[in-house]
């Protein structure tokens, strides 16, 4: 960025931290790297549901991380750049850290279901649409905290719902695993059914980041 350049930008910031723009061009980014987490978990439900192979669903999800991390880094940019933010930074830094950490936690799921190759995924649909509609409340929420923040926290809970599922299904997928012979297509299927449980707690813990952020703005 030139010289010339960065006077120019810095007076837009605080134009738009004047005029009330910031928060939103923050919420909107926040969103951004949710609906690219969002996008993961999409692929690992392709994959599960056998419309994508795990050796291709492994190499789009390297491109759905780096896209992931670019949202992330853009909010880091972003929050140094602007005066005043909707919620304290330092709650919007552990939300970002943790739907970060849900990206995470799935690209690591398909990577083992490619390096695993259990006979099929059925038994991972469950926790994976829990997911799905987890990071479908979080967005919502997330959209709430400037037109309607008296309903984040209520809309966050379907997040922290969200996440209760995952850990019912994997034990009910779990139960099923054991009920027929062990071999090692059930260790495979604990193994992966761990780490969707872990996708879980991350996105639990994303809600619990977000509902802090909005206790603290009432007070």
């Amino acid at each position: 960025m030139s010289a010339a350049v960065r006077p120019a930008r810095r007076f837009r910031l605080v134009w738009d931290d004047l005029r009330g723009r910031s928060g939103n061009r923050v919420i909107d980014q926040v969103g951004r790297q949710i609906r690219a987490v969002r996008d993961g978990a999409e692929l690992a439900r392709a994959m599960a549901a056998g419309r994508t192979s795990p050796a291709d669903a492994r190499a789009r999800m390297a491109e759905i991380e780096h896209a992931g991390d670019a949202e992330r880094a853009a909010l880091a940019a972003m929050l140094r750049g602007v005066l005043a933010t909707p919620i304290d930074r330092e709650d919007l830094y552990r939300l970002s850290r943790s739907v970060d950490d849900v990206l995470d936690n799935l690209r690591d799921f398909v990577r083992e279901a490619d390096l695993f190759g259990p006979p099929d995924l059925d038994f991972t649909l469950a926790p994976l649409d829990a997911v799905l509609d987890g990071l479908t409340a979080l967005d919502g929420a997330v959209r709430k905290v400037l037109a309607e923040p008296a309903a984040v926290t209520l809309a966050a809970l379907g997040a922290r719902k969200a996440r209760n599922r995952v850990r019912e299904t994997r034990q009910a997928e779990l139960a099923r695993l054991f009920a027929g012979p062990l071999g090692i297509d059930v260790l495979r299927g604990r193994e992966l059914l761990a780490r969707l449980d872990a996708v879980g707690r991350r996105l639990g813990e994303a809600a619990d980041a977000l509902s802090d952020a909005m206790l603290k703005r009432s007070h």
